[in-house]
């Protein structure tokens, strides 16, 4: 079985779907947020296109596989939903604003914030992983092998891009009048979260290299 995070090809994969699908969200997104005064999620959209920029020139420069652009892409649909897709009525939540980044999904235990934290930083280190492996070779030339010192790598660079994105709300606290971030005790589960999230992504790797032989 082949490393899906390292495909053997660099030929690039066709980008028309997963654009499509990231405009169409994008586009729902920015009328849902006007027309709804919505000025945070605003404020992350724009967040939102400098960060696909940001991908589309890391794409030109290491080819990511199809499957990395598609869950990015997923990541930030889940993203804007959370802030934007109202919580049902009768539905448990935490927080002021109803909508699914303050659904608890276990009351009391476990919210859809958790689980896209966890979700996307996982997809962050698996990034990670992808660049780092077709950016350096074995001294045979071979492709490098995931080993636990090169994955604590990628999981300290998944946790530290979670931590820029706590950096970001930071920042999106101070300018807005009105945010749905939280306080304390939700940035240290984000925190918890993005690190179980990039730990199981390393795992994931080291499990298909083993199996790929």
């Amino acid at each position: 079985m082949q490393d899906p995070s390292t495909p053997s090809s660099p030929a690039k994969p066709p980008l028309w779907g997963v654009a499509g699908f990231t405009v169409a969200y994008i586009v729902a997104a920015v009328v849902a947020s006007l027309l709804g005064g919505n000025g945070e999620f605003v404020f992350y959209i724009v967040v939102m296109l400098v960060l696909i920029a940001a991908i589309g020139l890391l794409h030109s420069r290491v080819t990511l596989s199809a499957p990395i652009l598609w869950a990015l892409s997923v990541w930030g649909l889940l993203h804007m939903a959370g802030g934007l897709v109202p919580v049902p009525g009768g539905w448990p939540y935490d927080g002021d604003q109803a909508v699914l980044y303050s659904l608890w999904l276990v009351p009391g235990h476990l919210k859809y914030d958790q689980i896209v934290h966890a979700y996307g930083f996982g997809t962050t280190t698996w990034v990670c992983w992808h660049v780092l492996s077709h950016s350096l070779r074995a001294p045979d030339g071979a492709a490098i092998r995931p080993s636990l010192g090169l994955l604590i790598l990628c999981v300290a660079a998944g946790i530290g891009f979670g931590a820029l994105n706590e950096v970001i709300e930071f920042i999106a606290v101070l300018s807005l009048p009105s945010t749905n971030v939280g306080g304390y005790v939700n940035t240290g589960w984000d925190l918890i979260s993005n690190l179980a999230g990039a730990t199981l992504a390393a795992i994931t790797i080291r499990l298909c290299s083993r199996q790929g032989g």
